[in-house]
């Protein structure tokens, strides 16, 4: 159970979507990929691909079911599901990890 605890008219509870409000309906919150340097949000993994490889990642073939990087210089491996849909925000984060101060992770309302 995640989220953050809110105090209003001397109860408390737990929020699991905080910032999501009535005001705001039936809006989500969904988390992208964001290139730092361009502001560029990652919405295939072509586009993905063409920045990892700037970066010296070098693409894996051996799994059908993955879409697989490797750095020569690191031990370093990102495994993607196939399916860009299936894209999620920990994928997201390994990326970031894995290349510090050149993506991050931003959350965007829908």
């Amino acid at each position: 159970m995640s989220g953050v605890w809110m105090f209003r008219n001397g109860v408390v509870r737990l929020v699991e979507s905080p910032g999501i409000d009535s005001n705001q309906g039936s809006m989500q919150r969904r988390k992208v990929l964001v290139h730092i340097s361009t502001d560029e949000v990652i919405t295939s993994y072509s586009v993905l691909e063409k920045k990892l490889i700037s970066l010296g990642w070098e693409r894996y073939y051996d799994d059908p079911d993955l879409f697989q990087f490797h750095k020569s210089s690191t031990i370093h491996l990102i495994s993607l599901p196939k399916d860009f849909a299936r894209f999620k925000s920990m994928h997201m984060f390994d990326i970031v990890v894995k290349n510090k101060n050149v993506f991050e992770v931003r959350d965007i309302i829908m």
